[in-house]
């Protein structure tokens, strides 16, 4: 009988050298890549001015800028919307007021406030800043915060998890998965709770933006259950990465994202949806379509996340052999 095959030194560091230039492209695509390659590109913005005037306008700044001409409440109601990033209402006469709001993401609201503010002053003088919904420091910082947390935590409460299970022998049924859930659900959001009232006392801890948080935290907690009991810790390789999405890519407006990283990344990535919602709802915007959009997102995860967790595919003695992943013998009781 033959033992296991030995394979040369050189031949198992070649292989470990070709695995670290593997992560370090991985991770220099999912992080740096993003924002090496980031410059606006058709931004929305609102202008409310007379036709001759907004004309001249909307000839600043190229293809850089996505203008829409309409009327000052109508430019408000888009911003609040949150379908422009800024408006620029210029009144007859010299006076020019640049509009922003709270509720939007950062960096579309900051490249939005330099383009606005360099159009009026081509036409002579300084506008006046007016932001709606004026937010914080940490109300800018808070919802992506809030995002990573609740995917990193409820990951490695799942994590703990596989690896308890795998240590003690025992099999992790239905039932326990579902406690990880709702129960990484209910501590991950008391600590987001606990950290937004740390950072600043004037953040909302309202039933609509903890519910928001819990649902994100469920959400997240219930794939990745679903995914480590398909995939054992190999499902870490998809899971691991995906962390690093959220301040690289998800933090962006897609305007400012490279086309490749705004399809391949961007458009579907969980965090957008859950930052973008929690954003207005701390600023106390509950109708912008993101809030909607978010619940109907995230609940999407969360059933898809519980029918891999507790749809039951295996029979109870493939239960007990072997885990294809860590090799693990599930016994015990459920």
């Amino acid at each position: 009988m033959t033992g296991p095959v030995r394979r040369p030194a050189g031949a198992l560091a070649l292989v470990a050298a070709v695995a670290g230039a593997l992560v370090a492209v991985v991770l220099g695509f999912l992080t740096f890549g993003a924002q090496a390659t980031a410059a606006p590109d058709g931004v929305p913005v609102a202008v409310a001015a007379p036709p001759e005037v907004a004309q001249r306008i909307v000839a600043h700044g190229g293809g850089q800028l996505a203008w829409t001409v309409t009327d000052p409440a109508a430019a408000r109601k888009l911003l609040e919307d949150k379908k422009v990033y800024g408006v620029l209402e210029l009144a007859p006469g010299p006076s020019a007021t640049v509009v922003t709001s709270g509720a939007v993401n950062p960096a579309g609201t900051q490249v939005a406030q330099q383009a606005l503010t360099a159009g009026a002053a081509a036409l002579g003088g300084t506008p006046k800043q007016e932001v709606l919904h004026p937010v914080s420091v940490a109300g800018r910082t808070a919802p992506l915060a809030a995002s990573a947390l609740a995917w990193i935590g409820a990951l490695a409460a799942g994590l703990a998890l596989t690896q308890l299970a795998k240590r003690t022998g025992r099999t992790v049924g239905a039932g326990a998965r579902l406690l990880q859930v709702a129960g990484a659900g209910v501590l991950v959001t008391s600590a987001v709770a606990g950290f937004f009232a740390l950072w600043d006392s004037a953040l909302p801890l309202t039933f609509d933006v903890l519910g928001f948080v819990f649902l994100a935290a469920t959400a997240f907690a219930a794939l990745q259950a679903g995914l480590l009991r398909l995939l054992g810790l190999r499902a870490m390789a998809v899971l691991g990465p995906l962390y690093l999405v959220a301040p690289a890519v998800a933090g962006q407006v897609p305007e400012l994202l490279n086309p490749a990283y705004r399809t391949l990344l961007w458009s579907w990535t969980p965090f957008r949806f859950s930052a973008e919602g929690l954003r207005s709802l701390l600023q106390g915007v509950p109708d912008a379509p993101d809030v909607t959009t978010g619940v109907w997102v995230l609940g999407a995860l969360l059933a898809a996340g519980l029918l891999l967790a507790v749809w039951p595919g295996r029979s109870a003695r493939q239960e007990a052999e072997p885990h294809l992943a860590d090799r693990v013998v599930e016994v015990g009781v459920h």
